[in-house]
């Protein structure tokens, strides 16, 4: 599997693979429904635990492309962060292909922070992901993989969620993808209704009462697959914004952005003590006069809290599987010793003919890596079928199962009438 991408096998076995078949979800049944596998989607964590006393977890996730820029600001930033627990804070990371620097993935991940996918290409806008069909999906997250597995050394076992870019869910078909690759779980999913009180995580075995303000809802039942839910903010004029760099401040002063923050953060923490997220692009820290300052007022703020922790998204998830009062976790979240040999590497891209520097881990590729061609093998020129991203008219129901086509006969398909053709690897 090493000699091969994982990514590069899963799309040639799209049409040897038998079909499968997805339940329609039911409204969630509590005396099927139990933790540490099963979740119904809710607003309280667990009746029999005093809110209150519930610690507050806080998500900081950053998007897009690491830079070596975006690297020692981050680092800069958490370095003297820790827990009430000991432990140091530790963030995570959606990571997108272009621009990266594969050598600083390594690092992070070998600092404990979490490393997530976010694409290859990114897309060009929403429609793109809008209409995408469950193989380009495959291509985009799957072959991701490869690439941060071969030039960040870093083991897939590692990689726990995933993040569409613009949050455009597409119906059914990026939740089974992630499923089908062992992930474990989605961090695309926003919610404008479910944020005071907030929506904690659950799983995908029934039906979801969050609502899909960006996208089509899904209505495949995924038993065991979890859903990290992006509870928005609201910002000072009451318009809701999921990423807090899109949250529009009254006063664009230090003391104006922080108490814009610490007016969201308290919903959290006064109510049900939902986890709190702070979803941003690390760009939005150098923009304006004081954002950054703000930024790091807040975090000041959040540190000085004796119930407040900062965790990573699957940190969450474990949390929530097994949940409690006072310390949340029984141990730091791992870390390892850094193993990256860094090369600077001069790469053509060969879709549109650009020089690129890529820095990665190991040996250099022939070719800036990209979707087809992951690993960046040099390959003769030859004549590429056009993926069609059409969204196909076909129910997304019928007589409570969803279909799932095979996308070797027809290239169009939506969220549920796709046939994933590969096989499923087990859930990290």
């Amino acid at each position: 599997m090493k000699a091969v991408g994982i990514g590069i096998v899963l799309v040639a076995l799209w049409s040897c693979v038998v079909s499968e078949i997805y339940e329609e979800a039911d409204p969630c049944d509590t005396s099927k429904c139990f933790l540490p596998n099963c979740r119904c989607s809710d607003i309280r964590l667990n009746l029999t635990l005093n809110e209150l006393e519930i610690p507050q977890l806080v998500s900081v996730t950053f998007d897009d492309a690491i830079t070596a820029l975006i690297y020692t600001e981050v680092i800069d930033l958490f370095k003297k962060i820790v827990n009430p627990d000991g432990c140091k804070a530790k963030v995570g990371f959606y990571v997108s292909h272009e621009y990266t620097d594969y050598s600083k993935v390594h690092s992070l991940w070998a600092q404990g922070h979490e490393i997530g996918l976010h694409s290859i290409t990114h897309g060009t806008d929403s429609d793109y992901w809008k209409h995408a069909t469950a193989e380009l999906m495959m291509e985009e997250f799957g072959q991701q993989i490869d690439i941060i597995e071969r030039f960040a050394n870093i083991n897939r076992k590692d990689i726990k969620g995933l993040k569409v870019p613009y949050f455009e869910i597409s119906g059914d078909n990026s939740f089974v993808v992630a499923d089908k690759l062992g992930l474990l779980y989605d961090a695309s999913w926003s919610t404008q209704y479910l944020t005071d009180p907030g929506l904690w995580p659950y799983t995908m075995d029934y039906r979801s009462i969050q609502d899909c303000p960006i996208g089509t809802c899904p209505t495949a039942s995924i038993p065991g697959f979890w859903i990290n839910p992006l509870v928005d903010w609201t910002d000072d004029f009451g318009n809701k914004c999921v990423m807090m760099d899109a949250c529009v401040v009254e006063d664009d002063s230090v003391e104006g952005i922080f108490q814009m923050m610490m007016k969201n953060f308290m919903v959290h923490y006064k109510g049900n003590r939902a986890p709190f997220g702070l979803y941003l692009h690390a760009a939005w820290l150098e923009k304006g006069d004081h954002n950054l300052e703000a930024f790091k007022l807040f975090l000041q703020f959040l540190n000085e809290k004796p119930d407040v922790y900062f965790s990573t998204p699957s940190q969450v998830i474990d949390f929530v599987k097994n949940p409690k009062t006072g310390i949340p976790f029984d141990n730091c979240r791992k870390t390892t010793r850094e193993s990256c040999r860094s090369r600077l590497c001069p790469v053509k891209k060969e879709s549109t003919g650009e020089d690129r520097w890529m820095t990665v881990c190991g040996q250099c590729p022939e070719v800036y890596p990209w979707l087809g061609n992951p690993t960046g093998k040099a390959q003769k020129k030859t004549t590429r079928r056009t993926r069609s991203t059409t969204k196909a008219t076909t129910p997304l129901v019928k007589q409570n199962k969803l279909p799932v086509e095979d996308v070797s006969q027809t290239q169009e398909g939506t969220a549920s009438n796709s046939r994933l053709l590969f096989p499923k690897f087990t859930r990290n």
